[in-house]
């Protein structure tokens, strides 16, 4: 018996080996771990600006139990969840204008940690002078709340990305919890092949009929971490879309509703989101949805569903009955599904998950970096002050051609990332313009040779 008989045999389930554990290098965040260390190298978000009221809320972070809230003179602060004192749990604390107050003995703790009142101690007490509590520091901006939770020494300035102050562009806060480990449902974002069947093919179309068609596809490093590409056939046009990874957590998402029908040159984004882990066992989406001309066209998004534990398109949360989500399964049911933390020694990678293992690699690298004693990887460019990202869909009018149009939709893909990621403009005032100059100059030269090839084959 060979040994492709061997491993096909069927009804081998009780001879299977155990299950081996997981990969704690890509998994595992809490502190000391590898992974963990590289992850708190920057700006994490923690939670919305909404959450945060006139009480504190109890917030989990890489494994660590904290307590965030807001002075009453308007200050975000978060602290270790347990009382230097005795250990009460200061989300039962009260919100005081220089600090969060414990209601057990009543000391005082301001934003960064250090101890402003031990009132149940004698007026001459130092006690408050050599203790400490542990604190993070906080930053809020466009209705997010942000912790650095790394080395003091390393701490990074706040990034600010082209995509944060698009014209006519809205960013709307959203968040949504996942009781699975944060790389299964970051690494969607590099799953192009998804959303062919999950969102297409296998119960209903999510978002629009062109996602059915099984795209070419490419994964294209950048300086800001990795792009999928996919160039699809649709019509009298060729779709070619890139969503971003942002090394390490941060990812961007074109137009979900895209239908491929209508030209546009580098439309920007959608989605702008962290996978932040909670723990090892659990992650939270948070960000922005964009509402802007560019990313909904047709009017089909609703701002008003986005915020808290919620968003406003189909599959991304727990709240539909079972049978219903078993029918018309979403991203939260296949992430969610793939256990706790998905066993990666047990999957059978194919072509299509090639950007999946890319990215494994890009994040492995940068963490033997940060191990290693060296600077993670940040991008070098910068356009208006802002750092460029490459997120996008272009529709360009590209006849078909007979001979072999597959290579011709490679071809247009190709030579659209290579506008979009490379070039001397990158760094320019009007690079967005000048991109989007150069797309159409493609369009309209490949549109011309293609009507040209046509016409003689008649």
């Amino acid at each position: 018996m060979d040994k492709k008989t061997i491993l096909i045999k069927p009804y081998s389930a009780y001879e299977r080996q155990p299950t081996p554990p997981e990969n704690a290098d890509l998994t595992h965040v809490e502190k000391g771990s590898p992974l963990g260390e590289y992850l708190r190298r920057f700006w994490q978000p923690v939670a919305l600006s909404a959450e945060l009221g006139e009480l504190p809320k109890a917030v989990r972070m890489f494994g660590e139990d904290l307590v965030l809230f807001r002075t009453k003179s308007g200050t975000p602060g978060l602290l270790e969840k347990h009382c230097s004192h005795r250990g009460t749990s200061l989300e039962f604390g009260i919100c005081e204008d220089e600090g969060l107050r414990c209601c057990y003995h009543g000391w005082l703790f301001g934003v960064d940690g250090r101890i402003l009142e031990t009132p149940g101690d004698p007026p001459e007490s130092r006690l408050r002078h050599s203790v400490c509590h542990g604190a993070y520091p906080v930053i809020e901006y466009r209705g997010l709340i942000f912790g650095y939770f790394g080395p003091a020494e390393h701490k990074p300035e706040f990034p600010l990305y082209d995509t944060y102050e698009l014209s006519d562009d809205r960013l709307v806060p959203y968040c949504v919890t996942y009781p699975c480990n944060w790389l299964q449902v970051h690494e969607n974002v590099m799953d192009p092949a998804h959303a062919v069947f999950l969102h297409t093919r296998i119960s209903f179309t999510h978002f629009a009929e062109a996602w059915g068609e099984l795209p070419e596809m490419d994964f294209v490093p950048t300086p800001t971490g990795m792009i999928y590409v996919t160039a699809r056939r649709w019509k009298d046009k060729v779709w070619v879309r890139s969503n971003d990874i942002i090394l390490p957590n941060l990812a961007q998402v074109g137009h979900i509703w895209e239908d491929g029908q209508t030209d546009k040159a580098f439309n920007r984004v959608a989605i702008t989101r962290w996978t932040t882990p909670i723990d090892n066992h659990t992650c939270r989406i948070i960000g922005w949805r964009h509402f802007h001309p560019d990313m909904d066209p047709r009017g089909i998004a609703d701002e008003s569903r986005c915020g808290v534990e919620s968003i406003d398109f189909f599959g991304q949360d727990g709240e539909r009955g079972y049978e219903d989500r078993q029918r018309m399964p979403g991203d939260f049911d296949a992430q969610v599904s793939q256990r706790s933390i998905a066993i990666h020694e047990l999957e059978n990678l194919t072509r299509c998950d090639r950007g999946i293992a890319m990215l494994r690699q890009l994040i492995k690298r940068e963490t033997r970096k940060v191990a290693q004693g060296e600077a993670p990887s940040l991008s070098p460019l910068r356009s208006n002050a802002l750092t460029p990202t490459y997120c996008h869909d272009t529709v360009v009018s590209i006849p078909e051609s007979g001979d072999d149009d597959k290579a011709l939709v490679r071809e247009i893909g190709r030579a659209i990332t290579d506008i979009v990621v490379r070039g001397d403009y990158q760094e320019a005032d009007d690079r967005a313009r000048q991109i989007r100059q150069r797309i159409r100059e493609l369009a309209a030269r490949h549109g011309a040779e293609t009507a040209d090839a046509a016409e003689e084959a008649k």
